[in-house]
């Protein structure tokens, strides 16, 4: 071999490159619910959310908060696993979970027709109708268990499902409270009708006052739209009439959770006059 063919061919010879990406702080899709990081799992076992099992990272730090999610975990007979740091992250969908993660069961949903059947007279159900923030739901289910509702409805699609963060939000009133889960929001307004209940939405632009409302002492399927976007087109042009809260012009909208708990307030008095 000629000098110097062997430095031509190294030159020639296409760079390695490593394959590793830099850490970032959500790496994958989470494969399953799961709470995340030592403080708020060990929130997530003292309000006694449903879980399955405990995951710790092997030869992980065991300090005051660690010791007391084990305790938790045990007194709670869950399984408690060791597993490689690459197991959380996939469990969780980050990084940053400190070597610790409570994995969720399946929140147990109830049938609508139970929820309609079962609720005391006048009933008050809560329609939820968008809403994506898993903390207003769990807010707005720690409302109604607190106001007397019956139940809370939630469609399977573009709306916020009852996650650890749900239920952590909701202080431990989804234990407490039915919650039903439709394919179809419209169709459970068609099927409340049928039972007997008024439609009320919930929306900025409603046509007519809280104050105004004379059917608090109706069975009443309340459905309520996201911050952003309110009421569906179609759930709103199936609905009896709209609600709105009167407001002071410097503000726009409240919080839907809030302004949900208000009409709730608001249902619970008129109804106590009774």
């Amino acid at each position: 071999m000629r000098p110097g063919r062997k430095r031509r061919e190294a030159e020639a010879a296409p760079k390695r490159t490593s394959n590793r990406r830099p850490a970032t702080r959500l790496e994958t899709r989470p494969n399953a619910d799961a709470v995340a990081g030592r403080n708020s799992v060990v929130e997530a076992l003292r309000a006694k959310i449903p879980a399955k099992e405990l995951v710790i990272a092997e030869r992980v730090e065991i300090d005051e908060r660690m010791a007391e999610a084990i305790r938790l975990a045990k007194n709670q007979n869950l399984i408690i696993k060791e597993v490689s740091r690459g197991v959380i992250d996939g469990l969780t969908g980050t990084t940053m979970h400190q070597g610790i993660a409570l994995v969720i069961k399946p929140f147990q949903y109830k049938p609508f027709t139970d929820l309609i059947s079962n609720a005391k007279k006048p009933a008050l159900i809560i329609g939820l109708d968008g809403v994506t923030d898993p903390h207003n739901l769990g807010a707005i289910v720690r409302s109604a268990a607190a106001f007397g509702a019956d139940g809370v409805v939630i469609p399977e699609r573009r709306s916020s499902s009852m996650t650890g963060s749900a239920w952590k939000s909701s202080a431990g009133a989804a234990a407490r409270l039915p919650i039903s889960q439709v394919t179809n929001m419209v169709r459970s307004i068609e099927d409340a009708k049928k039972a007997g209940f008024f439609v009320v939405g919930l929306d900025a632009e409603g046509d007519e006052s809280l104050a105004a409302f004379s059917l608090a002492n109706e069975s009443v399927y309340l459905i309520v739209g996201s911050e952003g976007k309110g009421i569906s087109r179609l759930a709103r042009e199936k609905c009896d009439l709209v609600l709105s809260i009167p407001m002071e012009s410097t503000v726009e909208s409240l919080n839907a959770s809030v302004a949900t708990a208000v009409v709730m307030y608001w249902i619970a008095q008129e109804r106590a006059k009774q």
